[in-house]
């Protein structure tokens, strides 16, 4: 998608710091931040939202949630406790319509989210 930030990541058109990718997948740092740690796993294929998926990404998806486990491992905060959040169009918080899984940790997660 021509006008996809993160296809254009993914293209190495825009500068992002990237903390993983793979054959399936590239992890970010959020410019964003709500959490000490994170990060957005996201697949290189653009899919661009949950309602998307089809019976063929059941693998996919699967690597972006070890992906996530890797990295939260990987950034000492799996342990303690961490939170993964995919957000599926405008109500539920979606502004990038390109999937990608929120990792957020290092600090304690309210619920409901606050």
């Amino acid at each position: 998608m021509p006008d996809c930030i993160f296809c254009k990541i993914r293209d190495g058109q825009v500068p992002a710091r990237i903390v993983h990718r793979d054959e399936h997948c590239l992890a970010i740092e959020d410019i964003n931040p709500q959490a000490p740690t994170h990060l957005l796993v996201i697949p290189l294929e653009h899919i661009p939202t949950m309602n998307d998926l089809t019976e063929a990404h059941r693998e996919l998806v699967g690597h972006l949630h070890l992906t996530a486990a890797k990295l939260a491992r990987q950034r000492g905060i799996a342990d303690r406790g961490y939170r993964l959040v995919f957000n599926t169009w405008r109500d539920a918080g979606q502004t990038v319509f390109h999937i990608h899984l929120h990792l957020l940790g290092g600090r304690p997660m309210e619920w409901p989210p606050g």
